[in-house]
């Protein structure tokens, strides 16, 4: 009996320091209520929100942290962004107000986007409304090409005229430099290549086209006019636009879609090839020709 006894007095201690030990390491760490910035990177795991939370001196023990979001099933509630935090604040506090929502947004804008999807893009994200789509397309009529695709940190509160003014200022500080062609180039090669290593050749193909006042005859050119990118029709090349580049020669008079670093930087430095032709086939690789006989023999063969 007494035996039973002692062992039940020493598992109620054991539960009361660890019960104190989880409170006083879920407390603040201090009295301070001065805020400071505290970012979640994307892609960041609960263990290292918790360690980057300790390093900055917001809670005291990392693992308890990552216990008490298991515990309570928030790890899926906490998203990547900017938080207002201070260390007067216990643990569960934090968590809490980590789960409302950051103060500030990652947004990611993919190489290839036209400003219009660009514009819902971010109304999505930031829980905008209709009139900020209608803003950001009035602001952006003629920058289609110099949105520069990259991801993005905004507060839910920005305006149509500074994510534009951020995402064009990217642009400048990166491709100052390239011309109203390469980018207009730059952007046909984001809609038609599938991988890097083919930009070069097709860029080089384009160029040599305009040079001997060949057609372009790209595909992604009709996809602009009827505004998807869904495969286009024969029926499709007939369409009534300065944008259809196998009704006109030259190139379409601006961009159709706004390129990233890879496709810009192979429209300044296309490879010259012998080919004339490509096609992509079913898996996505890209075929190459240098004779019209053999583009339609590629046709026949990884087409139809």
């Amino acid at each position: 009996m007494k035996k039973v006894l002692l062992t039940l007095i020493i598992f109620i201690i054991l539960v009361s320091i660890g019960v104190f030990f989880i409170k006083f390491q879920m407390s603040p760490v201090s009295s301070d209520n001065l805020v400071q910035e505290f970012l979640i990177t994307k892609g960041s795991s609960v263990a290292k929100i918790g360690k980057d939370l300790k390093k900055a001196g917001l809670i005291k023990n990392d693992i308890v942290f990552k216990f008490y979001v298991q515990a309570t099933n928030s790890q899926t509630k906490i998203q990547a962004g900017e938080y207002e935090l201070s260390k007067n604040l216990s643990l569960n506090q934090i968590v809490e107000i980590l789960k409302k929502g950051p103060k500030e947004i990652w947004v990611t804008i993919p190489e290839g986007m036209r400003r219009e999807e660009i514009a819902l893009k971010f109304a999505s994200s930031l829980d905008k409304d209709e009139t900020f789509v209608k803003e950001f397309l009035k602001l952006t009529e003629d920058k289609e090409g110099y949105l520069f695709p990259d991801t993005y940190l905004f507060p839910k509160t920005a305006s149509a005229s500074s994510i534009v003014k951020k995402m064009t200022g990217l642009f400048d500080i990166k491709f100052k430099d390239v011309s109203y062609k390469e980018l207009i180039i730059a952007s046909l090669l984001e809609r038609e290549t599938l991988t890097d290593e083919e930009k070069p050749v097709v860029a080089g193909i384009l160029y040599k086209r305009l040079e001997n006042d060949w057609p372009l005859q790209v595909d992604a050119t009709l996809q602009y006019i009827k505004g998807d990118w869904k495969p286009v029709f024969p029926q499709d090349k007939e369409l009534k636009s300065p944008y259809n580049t196998y009704k006109n020669l030259g190139l379409p008079p601006r961009p159709i879609s706004n390129p990233g670093s890879s496709s810009i930087n192979a429209s300044q430095n296309p490879e010259i090839s012998d080919y004339w032709f490509y096609i992509h086939d079913t898996k996505g690789v890209i075929h190459y020709a240098k004779t019209i006989e053999e583009h339609n023999l590629n046709i026949r063969r990884y087409l139809n």
